[in-house]
């Protein structure tokens, strides 16, 4: 399978890990906008069981209006994913969107600059973590 986003495996455990990935945002200017907890969805509509599985919505306000003011339809790729799920072998990953390579090669470049940043700063947030 291809990799998708930026990838860091935890031996800690699933709850310990959730509640550091906020702070970490936090230290890089994101906010968690939205949280999907996929495991009681997918329960509660399916009757299905699953993995512990979320989905964070993390923004940094003052890059997302850079990046609107540069091209207004990369709303499409906002707010910024970051999950964090249970995997087979009892590891917990964090896994955050790539936004270069959401965004291609054909992008303006004020856009490329602005993913290259917060590029860097979800990286940071992993090796917070």
């Amino acid at each position: 399978m291809a990799e998708h986003g930026m990838k860091k495996v935890f031996r800690e455990g699933f709850d310990e890990i959730l509640a550091r990935v906020p702070v970490a945002l936090k230290s890089e200017g994101f906010g968690v906008l939205t949280e999907i907890d996929v495991q009681a969805t997918l329960h509660a509509k399916l009757g299905v069981d699953f993995r512990k599985y979320r989905i964070l919505g993390a923004c940094n306000p003052p890059l997302a209006h850079r990046a609107l003011t540069a091209e207004i339809d990369v709303g499409l790729m906002l707010p910024c994913n970051v999950i964090v799920y249970e995997a087979e072998d009892g590891v917990t990953v964090v896994n955050a969107v790539d936004p270069m390579q959401s965004l291609g090669a054909g992008a303006p470049p004020g856009l490329q600059e602005i993913a290259a940043e917060v590029r860097q700063k979800l990286a940071r947030v992993l090796e917070r973590v």
